[in-house]
């Protein structure tokens, strides 16, 4: 008989006895749950298991809206961090060929670069990354569900798979560490049915060629900057501020930089309409604000990176009374990542407040299982996260810009030291190095507290990673300026840093 219940109450009547079941037994299935494959998510079903409780991780990747789909691991893995730091080695190694030539490299000419073959090998790689969290959850004995999740109640949660066939889970704890999806301007004709995002871009089997990327965000500026690199013909269209967010001289001096190394960019407009023309190109229509009228070009590709929106759409948070900010979507959480309801916690970029940062959220889903089942108490400390922007010449910050350095202190209490610098490497190929810059940010004290770092050049990562950990721990100016340099590196030159913005001398490093 049970075959003939309609669907939906034959659903209330499993979801309904899978609830009595529970309320007989006094146990959930699961000690934990987690709802959402990325990289914050799998750290806290993998630390929870190491405890010996019983985990399940259920993840599901709905197709983007041009039909791009990928595996276990979510954004950083698949559509983010990783194949966008290859994309843009490849740039690099671009750069260096022309560079080469100057050390006395005989490059063959013409050097060209053949997406197809870059992409395959990255998404090749990806791929065996998807392969990887898979096996690491079998290993660690986390049961994977490749299922949609939606909550019953708040032990409960009813999961879809790409069929139709739906599963019961039920846990005592529950994580939701679904991410986020890049947004698409949906007022804007065109450009939803036209239109790719960061989710599209790196699982392209063929060149973009010509590329308009909409946005002035980080990913903006990376894709274009790679695209750029690799010898394509990109151009950046920008409403307002770069890197919205980060410390704005910074942000200056890398647009700079992508503008002298071939990056168009349209400043202050935004498209109204994109629209195919019979030659299969895109013809995009923009509000030249500062010119106060409407312009055209066209383009074989166009990229939104507008911003991202959470993905909670098919969660069914109202029915169990998470709370979420009505503005952003986003999920309010407490210190400890504890939603507004008992037992479901929330990590990662779906949280407010937090920094959209991988290993952010790595750290706070390690901490949160260990608090769960580890007997400990310490919480996720979100200030001083070093991160870097992956453009053509690289930007690396930790701490406060000088904007909130001076909005929480007041400018007569700052003290930024600053260096124009050239890069060793630089100087034989003969590459301009006129937004190579570095500036510290100080409490103008006694001691000098460090508040802010921040870096333009090559490698910047690997540089302010170093640093991170002095600021982290308290470091002070006097302290720094104890600490001998690594010569001849770019890192050194923070070693080095003596002038102020208050003294107006010219900060230009000369000789060694």
């Amino acid at each position: 008989m049970a075959t003939l219940w309609p669907r939906r109450e034959r659903l209330l009547r499993v979801s309904g006895l899978c609830r009595t079941v529970r309320a007989l037994s006094g146990k959930n299935e699961y000690d934990l749950l987690v709802i959402g494959g990325g990289s914050g998510g799998l750290a806290c079903a993998k630390e929870a298991a190491q405890f010996g409780r019983k985990v399940a991780v259920l993840d599901y990747v709905e197709p983007s809206p041009q039909g791009t789909k990928w595996g276990l691991g979510g954004t950083c893995v698949n559509v983010g961090c990783i194949p966008k730091k290859l994309m843009h080695q490849a740039a690099l190694l671009g750069s260096a060929l022309k560079d080469a030539q100057h050390y006395g490299w005989n490059i063959a000419q013409p050097v060209h670069h053949t997406w197809s073959v870059m992409a395959q090998a990255v998404q090749n790689y990806v791929k065996s990354l998807n392969w990887g969290h898979r096996v690491q959850l079998q290993d660690k004995k986390v049961k994977y569900f490749n299922m949609k999740g939606s909550f019953s109640d708040p032990h409960t949660i009813r999961g879809l798979t790409k069929a139709g066939k739906e599963t019961i889970v039920t846990a005592e704890n529950i994580v939701i560490a679904t991410g986020g999806r890049p947004k698409y301007p949906a007022h804007i004709a065109g450009a939803l049915e036209y239109g790719i995002t960061s989710d599209d871009l790196f699982w392209l089997k063929e060149s973009p060629g010509k590329t308009l990327v909409v946005g002035a965000s980080y990913v903006s500026l990376e894709c274009a900057g790679f695209l750029t690199g690799i010898g394509l013909d990109a151009t950046v269209m920008m409403r307002s501020i770069p890197l919205r967010g980060f410390d704005q001289q910074m942000a200056s001096l890398v647009t700079e930089h992508m503008e002298s190394y071939g990056t168009k960019f349209l400043k202050r407009c935004f498209p109204t309409k994109v629209e195919k023309l019979e030659s299969n190109r895109l013809q995009v229509t923009w509000k030249n604000t500062d010119l106060g009228r409407e312009e055209t070009d066209c383009f074989d590709t166009v990229m939104w990176a507008v911003g991202r929106a959470p993905d909670v759409k098919t969660l069914n948070l109202d029915a169990v009374g998470v709370k979420t900010n009505s503005e952003t979507g986003k999920i309010i959480v407490d210190a400890s990542e504890a939603t507004s309801v008992p037992h479901i916690y929330a990590i990662g970029d779906i949280t407010e407040g937090r920094p959209e940062l991988t290993p952010t959220a790595i750290a706070a889903g390690k901490l949160l299982a260990r608090r769960l089942f580890g007997q400990s108490s310490e919480l996720m400390d979100y200030d001083n996260v070093p991160t870097t922007v992956f453009t053509p010449l690289e930007y690396g910050c930790v701490g406060l810009s000088e904007e909130a350095a001076v909005q929480c202190y007041g400018s007569d209490n700052i003290e930024v030291y600053h260096a124009y610098y050239k890069p060793l490497e630089f100087t034989v190929a003969e590459r301009d190095a006129t937004q190579c810059y570095i500036k510290m940010v100080c409490l103008r004290e006694r001691e000098q507290r460090i508040l802010g770092l921040h870096f333009i050049g090559p490698n910047a990562g690997e540089v302010i990673q170093g640093f991170a950990l002095g600021i982290k721990c308290g470091a002070t100016y006097p302290q720094l300026m104890k600490t001998v340099g690594i010569h001849p590196t770019c890192a050194e030159e923070i070693t080095k840093l003596h002038i102020t913005k208050r003294s107006g001398l010219d900060a230009t490093v000369t000789g060694c």
